[in-house]
Order: structure tokens, then C-alpha cells, then sequence
């Protein structure tokens, strides 16, 4: 079970998740969602600041591969799709901290990076 803290935004990577594209990767590489979850590790501290990263076996978005969900108690659940992991780092990183911050969890959609506005799969309410 994972313990989910007040104030700070929790960052499911979906380790499963292939490529969008049929992977071509040998069986022995990682895929896609563990390249993301490494790559946003990575980053250092200060640039994940409000926000627990933790790998998580399949999200059940395998048409829209590579997947993320971001989540905080009370707060709106986002689920992110079709990430690339060699591309969107940043983008799933500045998304993660704008819910953060926003008290409900709804960054303004202006504010979220221009990828993230068209390939959010789900928007879910806060449990009450």
C-alpha cells in the first residue's frame, strides 16, 4: 500500500507500458514506462520538489502508452497518455507540480504544457 502525504502530489509511472508504436526495443531493454520513470528519477530533487515519483505495474492504458497518473489526497486525479520518454519528461514533471499547487488539483488548462492539454486521458474527482 502506498501512503499518499497532504501538500505533496503523487506521480504514477506506469512501468509496464510500451512504446505508442508496436516497440521495437529487444525483449532484454526497458520499456517505455520504466525509461520514464528513470529518466524523471534522474532529474535532480530540486526539480521533483512536491512531488513523489513511484513506479506502478500497468495503468490499463495500453492503446495510449506510455501512461502516467497524478494524484493527491482530495485533490482531482489526471491520467496522462502517450508519453514519449525522450521527449515529455518535463512536460509530466511541470504538470505534476502545477496540481501541487493548485488547491483542488485543476491547473489552469493554459498554464499545463501544450502536450499534456491534448493527451490527458482522464480527469477523475476527489473522493470526499
Amino acid at each position: 500500500m502506498i501512503a499518499l502525504e497532504t501538500g505533496q502530489t503523487t506521480l504514477f509511472v506506469c512501468v509496464t507500458c510500451r512504446a505508442q508504436a508496436a516497440e521495437s526495443a529487444p525483449p532484454d531493454q526497458p520499456r517505455a514506462g520504466a525509461r520514464l520513470l528513470t529518466a524523471i528519477e534522474a532529474l535532480p530533487a530540486e526539480q521533483r520538489a512536491g512531488v513523489v515519483v513511484v513506479g506502478v505495474e500497468c495503468l490499463s492504458n495500453c492503446n495510449r502508452a506510455c501512461t502516467v497518473a497524478v494524484t493527491a489526497p482530495g485533490k482531482w486525479t489526471y491520467v496522462l497518455g502517450a508519453l514519449d520518454p525522450d521527449v515529455h519528461v518535463q512536460d509530466v514533471l511541470t504538470f505534476a507540480q502545477l496540481h501541487q499547487r493548485h488547491e483542488a488539483g485543476l491547473p489552469a488548462w493554459r498554464e499545463r504544457p501544450e502536450y499534456i492539454r491534448k493527451n490527458t486521458v482522464a480527469r477523475v474527482p476527489a473522493l470526499r
